[in-house]
């Protein structure tokens, strides 16, 4: 059985309030366009998930929620506190406990491009893929039949996209 991950850097955020807590901050006008379109992207290509598992951050959530604005039937999330700044060990260790074969993974770098370089055999030859800017997205398929089976450099690339290869 294939189980699918969709790694998903969060959209680009503010940084109007150069006070703001940095766990506060929202998406700016670019990043909710971008997370709109990915969630467009998304959809039509047949990749939604059936689960998120996304960072408690509100540039996170307002990512997902933005994705899911024009889906007509939303996907469960569940906000994970320790998957905010985290690292590629912690990514695997929530990846390993997912319980749907096809599920989202949206949270903050250098963790999620790390993560995204480290399970693929052979990484994207996208010119931005090393850089993983905001809303960054890879699409990776495993051969496994349980996410505790999943290991680094196991994965395959089906896709991979970044917000500027959505522009009209």
């Amino acid at each position: 059985m294939t189980h699918r991950v969709i790694l998903i850097r969060h959209a680009k955020s503010s940084w109007d309030d150069a006070g703001a807590d940095d766990h506060a901050r929202v998406l700016n006008r670019r990043g909710r366009w971008s997370a709109r379109a990915l969630g467009t992207w998304i959809r039509d290509g047949g990749y939604r998930p059936q689960e998120f598992l996304s960072s408690d951050s509100a540039r996170t959530r307002e990512t997902v929620d933005r994705m899911q604005a024009d889906w007509e039937d939303p996907i469960p999330v569940t906000y994970l506190p320790t998957l905010y700044h985290a690292s590629p060990q912690i990514l695997l260790e929530v990846l390993r406990a997912a319980t749907v074969p096809h599920v989202a993974l949206v949270a903050h770098n250098p963790g999620i491009g790390y993560f995204a370089g480290a399970m693929t055999a052979h990484p994207p030859r996208h010119p931005k893929f090393h850089q993983y800017p905001t809303c960054a997205t890879t699409i990776v398929d495993f051969a496994i039949s349980n996410w505790r089976d999943a290991t680094p450099g196991q994965g395959r690339v089906v896709d991979f996209i970044v917000p500027r290869d959505l522009t009209p």
